[in-house]
């Protein structure tokens, strides 16, 4: 019983923090817009200038904002370490990131990092680092950690972009809509033949994870339900001769269920009890270490999954696991006849 309730309690916890995790940025943009196309097999830029490009996608019906983005490579001054400076231009510098401590950059100079950047090349928020591009050099700031994966990238504001690499050119506009996701993608394609569009969708990985922790609490509950089971069938012959005698005395058939039943469940409680400390320490003690396996630090609402409705729903996971188990041993002895009972003794 305290298994099955562990179990689900810790696999409620992980399937939340992978839902939230899985669903990180997703609201940040809808569409986005490449520069460069292939059309009857042949490669095809855009003919028009990307600020005119970025004005024109954020003037398309539906369009909350634009933000252009950048990508190119660079080196940490003083050490071999390659890296790729993310520069991004809009009114929203965010994307898809999640900010974990710190601040976003709003100045030029100022850039945050991934997670996996900070504990790789053992840099802290505050930490001033020098970069270099195309002959170019530049001071930059560390003001914000992100949840990210890759330890090689960082980015800025398009000003620290630009001071670095004068000729970089947007290779992205990430796109916010109100509504009318494939229409906008067609008409920012008609905007240009060099574009080329693609719809955020959702995460498969983190869907297949959350699938495997369903199923895995289903699979130890019903492990759990049946050793009620098992127990409940002992007991209810054991109980044979007192089930017999009070049918002799009038008690119908669905009192004798409800008095089985009843009498496991109570059993339940405890194991809801026990069950779910030890489901939240383990929680606690596994998520984090499944993160820091990664190089990632989870923001605080991805592992703030316990509050009092859920604990209140957990709390039932012990006596439905009684409740089921129970339930067929308890019919089969209510469909027990006095002469039954006789005959067996």
């Amino acid at each position: 019983m305290i298994l099955g309730v562990t179990t689900v309690t810790f696999a409620t916890g992980l399937a939340t923090t992978m839902t939230r995790f899985g669903d990180a940025g997703k609201e940040a943009f809808d569409v986005t817009a490449y520069a460069g196309n292939y059309v009857n097999g042949k490669e095809v830029w855009p003919v028009q200038g990307d600020r005119r490009l970025q004005s024109r996608l954020g003037s398309l019906p539906g369009a909350i904002r634009v933000t252009a983005r950048a990508d190119e490579d660079a080196q940490l001054v003083g050490t071999t370490q390659k890296v790729m400076f993310e520069g991004r231009r809009g009114a929203d510098l965010r994307l898809s990131d999640v900010l974990v401590r710190g601040r976003w950059m709003r100045r030029p100079g100022e850039v945050v990092v991934g997670s996996a950047f900070l504990r790789r090349n053992g840099v802290s928020i505050g930490d001033h680092l020098r970069v270099r591009a195309i002959g170019h050099e530049e001071d930059i700031t560390v003001v914000g950690e992100v949840m990210g994966q890759n330890d090689r990238v960082f980015s800025g504001t398009w000003p620290t972009f630009t001071a670095l690499i004068p000729e970089g050119r947007p290779i992205a506009c990430h796109v916010k809509l109100r509504e009318g996701t494939e229409a906008y993608a067609r008409a920012a394609r008609a905007l240009d033949r060099g574009l080329s569009t693609q719809l955020t969708g959702p995460n498969s990985v983190t869907r297949t994870i959350v699938g495997a922790a369903a199923a895995l609490t289903l699979m130890l509950a019903l492990v759990a339900s049946l050793g009620v089971f098992d127990t409940a069938v002992l007991n209810t012959h054991d109980r044979r001769r007192d089930l017999g005698m009070l049918k002799s005395i009038g008690m119908t058939p669905r009192q004798v269920t409800v008095m089985t039943v009843t009498s496991m469940a109570v059993l339940g409680a405890p194991g809801s009890v026990l069950g779910i400390p030890v489901g939240i320490a383990a929680y606690e003690v596994v998520v984090p270490r499944m993160a820091a396996g990664v190089d990632i630090t989870l923001p605080a609402y991805m592992t703030d999954v316990w509050h009092a409705p859920r604990l209140a729903g957990l709390a039932l996971a012990g006596l439905v696991i009684a409740v089921v188990g129970t339930l067929v041993p308890a019919r089969r002895a209510a469909r027990l006849t006095v002469a039954e009972v006789l005959h067996s003794e």
